[in-house]
């Protein structure tokens, strides 16, 4: 074969395998048996090992790289990567389309409802037609070059079927593992005794965080495309527009979408979605609603972190049926004995589960819960499986009631009741240090990275670690004895204990555990005092005389700081480097300046995402409502504090009307007549 020959060869080649990529992983609708495609990319690879200068970057052959990459690079986006605002109501997403249409009085917008991916947002560009680079989303404005890594994905063509591609095309969407991928891979895990993933979306997180991308060729990652970034060369005046743009190009793009002219159609398209997402292969949580055209966007603008031009409706909990096994007892970081149901596995809301909390016995005996029945479970916002109710009809006689234990299953000390909660009262129980240290290296507390559940067993069985102090003074020669603890896991872990000195003493307040001390007290705490110093001496009326703290929690507080084990746990946490003064003061202007907010039911997003606006915005969140209480944010599946508000005549708002309230855009009188 002639040089001449090999080149024309291999151009038939290529083409020949990106057409059948296409067809297998992105149309699923393959042309030919693998056998046969193997023979093609046999051949392209033997051909190209004769004559290397025939290899291009964007060859098929060059899917997976070489070794391991030292890092990632960081890569600012030239536009932001947005969040959206979720709703999960019919009536807050006609107030959606309210909102535009004032803000467009003139016009009459259109709106497309596409499936909301449960995946890993990720940006991807294209020079001139050719594959350039791809990244995370990472905070918005900065993401992770993980190019080496999308190369392996081959739902992802490295070069475009534009016949006159653009200068510059980047697009935006979602990385994710298929369903089916997701369940062998989990089956493989646990063949070979490995941690499990606990869903498709934190799988695909995983793998994508990997700096070996022959790892990652292993995982049948795919991806879909639904946004756009930076367009040079190219024009595009409507989300419908864009679909087509992505299909030209041979670019994965959402299988369906809906048109939608008025709210009855809005209404149609995400119930039809509802049905239709169950049979898509990626996990979805809900329906993407977008203005249509284009040149509206700039009219509407954005908060800072989410377009006003688009929404996310999020469905409603899935639910599941099985059979509850056995009940396990979890020792709490108070010594709370929480309930936990084993069933037979079964797949839920994006991942596979087999146990569900049963909050305490009190609900236990109010849901009459049985060891063998047929159970229904929820994920509580779509996070933490939770067994809902009983299915009576299927008994057959032979479950059997779940009994209180009397001595804790962690150091064997008789538990106490206290009231409806069942307690182990020795402060040294290595259960209860446990789960103090997952608390204390949660996200929304010290935020420690890599300090998971089997590594703190570990660290806790093995005396590494008897007191939450002891976390900094781990060293090198500590860490890498232990499990699965590589040199650079070991330093990695050792590099995040050390971030989480400089998270602040409202986090740090939290992360401690103090009964009856969750985030927004801590935060009060620390805007209040400033200083440890300042709290450690404070008196309990001192405490209390903070606006959104009462008795029980000023109480606690002064209990906790008045214990002398806990005392010298501070002293040693300062003694190591931790900040122990507040990060920030409370904002002293803002559209919420003065208004005291309590949460009651579901929200549609994370609540701490939500009360870290109303803190930006001169508002304060408290836990209790009382006549102090200015606004109560109702979500989905309210509890008691809505008749509370009822009671002491406390205003009742939506999530859409506090958002209008962050934006200056509905006075007080207007909300009030809203709630």
């Amino acid at each position: 074969m002639t040089r001449e020959e090999a080149a024309r060869r291999h151009a038939w080649l290529v083409n020949e395998i990106r057409k059948h990529d296409y067809a297998y992983y992105v149309q699923a609708t393959p042309l030919i048996s693998d056998a046969e495609y193997d023979a093609l990319f046999d051949e392209l690879r033997a051909l190209e090992e004769r004559y290397p200068d025939l290899v291009t970057p964007d060859s098929p052959t060059q899917r997976v790289g070489g070794g391991p990459l030292p890092g990632f690079a960081p890569v600012v986006h030239s536009i932001p990567m947005q969040s959206l605002d979720n709703t999960y109501s019919l009536a807050e997403l006609f107030a959606f389309v309210d909102r535009v249409q004032r803000a467009l009085p003139n016009e009459r917008p259109t709106y497309v409802v596409e499936p909301k991916i449960d995946g890993v947002s990720i940006s991807v560009v294209y020079r001139n037609g050719l594959f350039d680079h791809g990244a995370t989303r990472g905070d918005g404005r900065t993401g992770d070059d993980i190019s080496a890594n999308l190369r392996t994905i081959r739902a992802l063509p490295l070069r475009l079927n534009f016949r006159e591609p653009p200068e510059l095309l980047e697009v935006r969407g979602e990385a994710y593992l298929p369903t089916r991928a997701f369940e062998e891979l989990n089956r493989e895990r646990a063949r070979r005794g490995e941690p499990l993933f606990a869903n498709p979306r934190n799988a695909t997180a995983g793998t994508l965080k990997q700096l070996d991308p022959r790892v990652v060729a292993q995982r049948p990652l795919s991806v879909v495309f639904y946004g756009a970034g930076e367009l040079r060369g190219i024009a595009c005046d409507s989300q419908e527009h864009w679909y087509r743009i992505l299909a030209e190009a041979g670019l994965p793009a959402p299988s369906r979408h809906w048109l939608c002219r008025t709210k009855e159609d809005l209404s149609e398209a995400v119930e039809a979605l509802d049905d239709f997402r169950k049979g898509l292969p990626y996990a979805t949580d809900g329906a993407v609603v977008k203005v249509n055209e284009w040149r509206f966007y700039r009219i509407l603008g954005a908060t800072a972190r989410a377009p006003r031009w688009a929404i996310a409706y999020k469905y409603g909990a899935e639910r599941a049926r099985t059979r509850l096994r056995r009940v396990l007892f979890q020792v709490g970081r108070t010594g709370v004995i929480t309930p936990v149901a084993e069933m037979d596995p079964v797949f839920l809301a994006g991942s596979t589960v087999r146990r569900a909390t049963l909050h305490n016995f009190d609900e236990v005996k109010r849901k009459g819960v049985r060891i063998g029945d047929w159970v229904y479970i929820e994920k509580a916002g779509e996070v933490i499986p939770a067994v809902v109710e009983v299915d009576r009809s299927a008994r057959t006689g032979q479950e059997e009631e779940i009994v209180p234990p009397e001595h804790c299953p962690s150091c064997g000390s008789s538990l106490r009741w206290d009231g409806i909660f069942l307690r182990c009262p020795n402060p040294k129980c290595p259960g209860q240090l446990k789960a103090l240290l997952r608390h204390f290296a949660g996200r929304r507390a010290m935020d420690i990275e890599g300090l998971g559940e089997s590594l703190i067993h570990q660290l806790v069985d093995k005396g590494l670690i008897k007191d939450l102090a002891d976390l900094y003074s781990l060293s090198l020669e500590d860490l890498l004895p232990l499990e699965r603890m590589g040199r650079k896991s070991a330093e990695n872990l050792l590099s995040a204990i050390e971030a989480s000195k400089r998270r602040g003493l409202g986090r740090l307040l939290f992360g401690l555990g103090i009964p009856h001390v969750g985030e927004t007290a801590a935060e009060a705490l620390a805007s209040r005092f400033q200083t440890l110093d300042r709290l450690l001496h404070a008196t309990e009326e001192e405490i209390e005389s903070i606006p959104t703290v009462g008795p029980t929690v000023a109480k606690s507080v002064a209990d906790y700081f008045r214990d002398p084990v806990n005392r010298a746990r501070l002293d040693r946490l300062r003694q190591a480097g931790v900040v122990t003064e507040a990060e920030r003061p409370l904002a002293a202007h803002g559209s919420l300046q003065g208004k005291t907010f309590v949460i009651t039911g579901t929200l549609s997003e994370p609540r701490e995402r939500i009360v870290e606006r109303i803190r930006e915005a001169g508002g304060r969140v408290t836990e209790s409502v009382s006549r102090k209480t200015s606004f109560l944010i109702v979500g989905r599946d309210p509890g008691s504090k809505l008749n509370q508000a009822r009671k002491h005549a406390v205003r009742v708002i939506s999530e859409a009307e506090l958002r209008s309230l962050l934006e200056g855009g509905t006075n007080e009188d207007e909300a009030a007549r809203a709630g």
